[in-house]
């Protein structure tokens, strides 16, 4: 297949792009390289992942921006098969301060990749959602609180009918909802095959957090370059956490599956859960490492516990994560402590940094 990937310099994207050009498809990645300045960040962070894309064999490079029809058109000139669209601004925090802009690229940038796939009839769209299109209501779960973490009364997790409305969700999920919603309307209306992933906590190696977004990721490179880690909250907060190439798998088992459209709730599930707490002290055991930390109120919004119900993908998709978390965390961290020039020192700049395009080979 040619497959478009949008935010492939990404953590999904990046991943995506590597496992399917592995497998023989022709992947065109697609991305406007701003995640450092989204995070008003002076380090360059995506860039790495583009300039590791660019030796990878099968692989096609654009800049560009999802809302520009011109680009789009641009970037599924040659005929595209299916979408994987990864890309999207993924802070709550920026939402809560730009929520325009925050609508202008989730929601409306969404909806202009899926008008782009429809002109150039592609047959597969992938969407990237989130478990905060359900917002407060996850709130309303009875928890029961232990050492190190909260638990939910219901040990299955957060299943796909569980109710996403009459609650309050940040500009960030009402965001996503509606770029959700869009693409469940397209495969309806339009008959394209349409899969929202509704995403858990995704991590992995090639992964640049920040405080406000992929937390995982931060903590460890906070640690690890002696940076101050800052709990919101008590620090008992649980998600399930999911190893992205998993989360690829689960691209590829719909791709190869019958299904006309689908909706699935995925992360680790009950089996794969980590507090923060619980990572702090991974990282003292693994690492020796005594984390700098400071507490302060709870964000808004910010769910306590978190857990994908995946019995549906299971059961659909034959599909089940294979990455445990103390092997997943052990990747990422080995992998920040090769690139420490990432993280401390001079900033690095990359060639590319500009919005030019970069032909396709």
């Amino acid at each position: 297949m040619r497959i478009l990937i949008t935010g492939g310099a990404g953590l999904v994207g990046s991943h995506s792009a590597e496992y399917f050009s592995k497998k023989g498809h022709d992947v065109i990645v697609f991305d406007n390289l701003g995640r450092s300045s989204l995070f008003k960040s002076e380090r360059s962070s995506v860039e790495f992942n583009w300039e590791f894309l660019g030796q990878v064999k099968g692989v096609s490079r654009i800049v560009g921006d999802i809302r520009s029809e011109t680009d789009m058109d641009r970037a599924m000139s040659g005929g595209i098969d299916a979408v994987v669209h990864a890309a999207g601004q993924p802070g709550v925090g920026f939402s809560i301060e730009n929520p325009h802009e925050d609508f202008s690229i989730n929601a409306f940038g969404t909806l202009n990749v899926l008008e782009a796939a429809r002109k150039h009839k592609a047959k597969i769209f992938i969407y990237c959602s989130t478990n905060k299109v359900y917002g407060e209501n996850v709130r309303k779960i009875p928890l029961a609180e232990k050492g190190t973490r909260y638990e939910f009364a219901n040990p299955r997790g957060i299943a796909e009918d569980f109710p996403l409305d009459l609650t309050a969700h940040t500009p960030y999920g009402v965001s996503k909802y509606a770029g959700d919603l869009y693409v469940q309307e397209y495969g309806h209306l339009f008959g394209m095959r349409t899969a929202v992933f509704r995403m858990s906590c995704i991590y992995g190696t090639r992964q640049f957090g920040f405080e406000d977004q992929g937390w995982v990721a931060w903590f460890l490179i906070a640690a690890l370059t002696g940076q101050k880690i800052t709990i919101f909250g008590d620090g008992k907060q649980v998600r399930d956490v999911l190893y992205v190439t998993d989360l690829v798998r689960a691209y590829e088992s719909f791709m190869l599956s019958d299904l006309p459209h689908a909706v699935f709730n995925i992360g680790g599930g009950p089996s794969f859960t980590l507090s923060l707490l619980e990572l702090l002290d991974f990282i003292r055991e693994k690492r020796q490492i005594d984390p700098k930390i400071a507490f302060t109120r709870w964000r808004p919004s910010d769910q306590k516990v978190y857990i994908s119900d995946i019995s549906k993908i299971r059961k659909l998709l034959k599909w089940a994560p294979q990455v445990p978390p103390q092997e997943g965390l052990a990747r990422l961290a080995d992998w920040i402590t090769s690139n420490m020039d990432l993280f401390v020192g001079a900033r690095h700049v990359y060639p590319e940094r500009s919005r030019r395009a970069v032909p396709l080979r």
